[in-house]
């Protein structure tokens, strides 16, 4: 798409600590629609949803926020939905990585109504499938891909209105390197395809990448759900579930350059970013140059 429509999401209702809510404000700051403008697509800035503010109140039967989280949702869901409708590609700025619920359901009920085979890439330090069966935190950011295959309260599965949401063979998860116990035998037991950090270490990423987009191809409409922390947090700091021995700064690049070989991207989630926990800005300044790449600026001398 020649088009591409920014929505804020600024809200960390579903996270573990304050501050994922000035992601958005962040990524503007360090240029990210002047960048994509330069690639020579139109950007249009749809400014911030406006939802509930954060409580901060403990877990509710396992599960923190609901109400809200399940608020911001729906109205990203609908903003992603109307965007994908319109023929434009939605970049949704978070936020806290519960948003995944809202938006790529959205996505999942577009590919649905016009015949698209739909893959998600989720990059991320984090499996984000647990349940409140599982997790002793009840926060929400934890959970959004049990969700959106069905695992969850009704409130959150049943956006978009189709449950599940996505089958988990639609689901291709890569750099994860934290997992809890019980959340790895539930994703094992789901049958979600996992690219963890071992793989990248033992196999490198390009042939990582490559296992990973083996049939993403024509028709395909391809999710990238981006979790600032699947970067190592010596190079993005600005998050707040920090976990050490993820991608470099080359791998994250070889790892955005390949997805947009395909030329199937077709929607992006960035969140995570915490401007509270960054350096002088320079974890959003990464993630923007990452997003240029994903958007098809090449860092390498070559001949096409």
């Amino acid at each position: 798409m020649s088009a591409i429509s920014l929505i804020g999401a600024p809200t960390d209702v579903g996270a573990s600590c304050r501050g994922a809510s000035m992601g958005p404000e962040a990524l503007r700051v360090a240029g990210l629609a002047q960048a994509l403008e330069r690639l020579g697509v139109q950007v249009a800035d749809c400014g911030n949803l406006s939802g509930p503010a954060n409580p901060w109140q403990p877990p509710v039967d396992g599960f923190r926020h609901l109400p809200e989280v399940a608020q911001w949702n729906g109205l990203l869901h609908d903003a992603v939905y109307a965007e994908l409708s319109a023929g434009r590609l939605p970049v949704v700025l978070g936020g806290d990585h519960s948003l995944g619920i809202g938006s790529i359901s959205a996505v999942a009920r577009y590919c649905r109504q016009h015949g698209k085979t739909l893959r998600v890439l989720w990059l991320d330090a984090h499996a984000d499938f647990n349940t409140a069966a599982l997790t002793p935190s009840g926060n929400i950011h934890g959970m959004p891909v049990a969700c959106l295959c069905g695992y969850g309260p009704q409130e959150l599965i049943r956006i978009g209105g189709h449950v599940p949401a996505l089958d988990a063979a639609q689901i291709r998860q890569i750099g994860i390197r934290s997992v809890d116990e019980g959340e790895k035998q539930f994703v094992h037991e789901a049958g979600i395809e996992v690219f963890d950090m071992r793989t990248i270490d033992e196999m490198g990423m390009r042939q990582t990448m490559e296992m990973a987009l083996r049939d993403v191809c024509d028709n395909v409409h391809m999710h990238v759900s981006f979790d600032v922390d699947f970067l190592d947090p010596e190079i993005a700091p600005g998050v707040a579930t920090t976990v050490r021995g993820g991608p470099n700064y080359r791998e994250a690049q070889l790892c955005m350059e390949m997805l947009a070989d395909t030329g199937c991207l077709s929607s992006l989630d960035v969140v995570e970013l915490n401007p509270a926990l960054d350096v002088r800005n320079q974890t959003a300044e990464l993630a923007v140059s990452l997003i240029e790449s994903l958007f098809g600026k090449s860092t390498l001398m070559r001949k096409s």
